[in-house]
């Protein structure tokens, strides 16, 4: 009996052995074919991450050898105003894209399947702005808003109201750029609504048809749950994307008048190319890393949440 005990004991730890060789060979195997995309992700992403946080604590130029001066980069740009107001713009970006863009782009993905002689050839006018150049465009709106002879500014005659000067005024000319924004992004949403929307299955409204549900009812019960993984992903997108906005502003305001449309992008161009104060910027650019990374951390933790509890759940 105490043979046959050892004889079974030493067939389970063979096993075991052979159990934990298959498992590094595949673990080894896997890390064989994924580590040239690993060198090529540390090489681009990793590493310019690490060296942005190494120069934020240098005074540097970019050119000569920096200074070490720890967190005093750091101390200076939570003291700025500037960077504060550049701040709040990127905010303000942030919640137009969520709350305007991502809404407007799902109407616009639902409009395309509404029974609407045309509606083709709309979903490819509704797409001519993403395709355009940001410098275009840009240059485009600046004409439009021209404050004497821009056709926006002709339409606001034709209804009785005074020539307004958008892109020179601090208070309008943030406004008038997220419009252009708003104008520029919203069909990229459409286009990942109209994919998501496509992948629906047909049964699910032909079984709801039967069960007498209105518009209404399809809508909140059935596609906007099987939409919120788009939603999700369009919000990261959406955020990460106004968080590190440049282009446009960049064309259309250069951050004036008087810093009113500045973006944490456009004063960290200026710090590091005109001003060459390149650690200042590196600080810049690592807060705008880290708040990307917190917000989208948060976001993917609050669909686990909605996930577990079911809400808007398949």
């Amino acid at each position: 009996m105490q043979q046959a005990d050892a004889r079974l004991s030493t067939v389970l730890e063979e096993a075991r052995s052979k159990s934990k060789k298959k498992k590094w060979r595949n673990a080894l195997t896997i890390l064989l074919f994924v580590s040239p995309a690993l060198i090529v992700y540390a090489m681009y992403v990793i590493y310019p991450i690490l060296a942005t946080l190494n120069y934020s604590f240098y005074d540097w130029n970019g050119s000569s050898v920096g200074t070490y001066i720890g967190l005093q980069n750091y101390v200076q740009l939570f003291s700025d105003s500037i960077f504060w107001t550049a701040l709040r713009n990127n905010t303000w970006i942030t919640l137009t894209s969520v709350f305007v863009q991502i809404p407007l782009g799902l109407i616009m993905a639902l409009m395309l399947f509404a029974p609407i002689k045309g509606i083709r050839l709309m979903s490819s006018v509704y797409f001519f702005p993403f395709l355009m150049s940001t410098v275009a465009i840009g240059l485009l709106w600046i004409y439009m808003f021209d404050p004497i002879n821009g056709s926006i500014n002709q339409l606001i005659n034709l209804l009785g109201f005074e020539n307004v000067a958008w892109l020179s005024g601090e208070n309008t000319a943030i406004i008038a750029v997220l419009f252009v924004i708003v104008w520029q992004f919203a069909p990229f949403y459409m286009i990942l609504f109209r994919a998501a929307i496509v992948g629906i299955p047909e049964e699910l409204y032909e079984a709801a048809d039967i069960d007498g549900a209105n518009p209404w009812h399809k809508f909140s019960r059935i596609t906007l749950p099987l939409l919120m993984p788009t939603i999700v992903s369009s919000s990261i997108l959406a955020i990460v994307g106004s968080l590190k906005a440049f282009d446009i502003f960049y064309v259309m305001t250069g951050g004036g008048p008087n810093h009113a449309t500045e973006l944490m992008g456009t004063y960290m161009f200026k710090q590091a190319f005109v001003n060459f104060n390149m650690g200042y910027a590196s600080a810049i650019a690592f807060v705008m890393f880290f708040i990307a990374l917190i917000v989208t951390i948060l976001i993917q933790a609050l669909d686990f949440y909605r996930q577990k509890k079911g809400v808007f759940s398949e």
